[in-house]
């Protein structure tokens, strides 16, 4: 079998991979509401899912960092106070560190060479571990952190202020951005200089059930720019960029894609199957998140493999373009579980 990281690159590059790239993700919170048994069960009958897998035989015990701990609140490094209500899953900001513009005056970004959005590190050792950031292990990966930018300034003004400060045009509003893009330009430069990274990702959630968090215009006045300003050091130095957003992102997607995107990671349902072979199939690589709110929900096992058949009837090709990411949140059936792991096996060969 053709290795990882040639199958990955060639998806990419729609040039005919040997087979559809399938991601599992079993979220951490998952070992706090399932039994380990029957979880492991499942990840040792998949291995072409989970290839490295090492059985435990005792309690699987996860080490929750602070932002997503539910143990006390949290604050990170912009100053905004957290809340976490599951182990494992990220919470929600309940005091802005500019809810008021009256705190700008002593307000000061963090240091892009001692932390992340989300907790400290250390760039040489980051460089030198082997531990992979973020969900790909074949090769060197950099993600700036989820939430870099829109949400960010959401976290540190609270929505409902951001985009009434968007809409009057307040002067600070820029000097934050400005603030925002010089710390994720030094997140991006410490991942090219120091840990020399081949694919960058760039996660943020844009979408809600039904249109976009903030309107096409306000996102190219003050949003766009930005993006294309922290993309375009790892494009010129030849590295796969990679784009996450939750919701309905498709009145935002000639914007996203303009900022020099190789691979789209959007949920499926909410966007419309149709939709997206309509508009991103053979065009862009599209990462698809398959379904967790509906038919995981609440959808029989033929129904899940019944999706995921038809997603990559309609969005994949022999030529590739297509990769298929799963993730499990608590309140899911073992069943439903179960019928995804089999289904993104069974399908991973459906062009080969």
């Amino acid at each position: 079998m053709m290795d990882k990281k040639e199958n990955y690159l060639r998806t990419v590059r729609f040039e005919r991979p040997e087979y559809i790239h399938m991601l599992f993700h079993i979220n951490n919170s998952c070992w706090g509401h399932y039994p380990h048994d029957a979880l492991q069960d499942l990840m040792e009958a998949h291995s072409f899912l989970f290839p490295d897998f090492v059985r435990k035989n005792e309690p699987i015990v996860i080490d929750h960092p602070p932002f997503v701990s539910s143990k006390a609140p949290w604050v990170d490094p912009w100053g905004n106070t957290w809340e976490i209500s599951i182990d494992g899953i990220l919470g929600a900001v309940t005091e802005h560190a500019l809810g008021s513009w009256d705190q700008f005056e002593s307000f000061s970004p963090p240091d892009p060479g001692k932390t992340t959005h989300w907790s400290p590190i250390d760039w040489q050792e980051a460089a030198e571990s082997k531990n992979p950031i973020g969900f790909i292990d074949f090769m060197k990966c950099g993600e700036i952190g989820h939430g870099h930018t829109f949400l960010k300034l959401c976290d540190t003004r609270g929505y409902q202020n951001l985009l009434y400060d968007m809409m009057d045009g307040e002067p600070r509003l820029l000097e934050l951005i400005g603030m925002l893009d010089e710390f994720n330009l030094g997140q991006v430069r410490n991942y090219l200089d120091i840990v020399g990274v081949e694919h960058m990702g760039y996660a943020e959630d844009l979408g809600m059930q039904v249109g976009p968090m903030l309107s096409p215009e306000l996102f190219r006045k003050y949003i766009k720019p930005s993006y294309e300003k922290i993309i375009q050091p790892a494009k010129d130095a030849g590295c796969i960029i990679h784009m996450h957003s939750d919701g309905d992102i498709r009145l935002l997607m000639d914007d996203i894609l303009d900022c020099g995107v190789d691979i789209i990671n959007l949920q499926d349902l909410v966007n419309g199957i149709d939709w997206i072979a309509e508009k991103l199939a053979g065009k862009v690589c599209i990462d698809l998140d398959v379904d967790r709110q509906d038919i995981m929900m609440n959808g029989t096992p033929a129904q899940v493999d019944s999706l995921i058949l038809e997603e990559i009837e309609k969005l994949g090709s022999k030529e590739g373009g297509l990769m298929l990411c799963q993730g499990v949140y608590p309140a899911i059936s073992l069943e439903n579980i179960e019928a995804a792991m089999d289904a993104m096996e069974k399908y991973a060969g459906y062009y080969s």
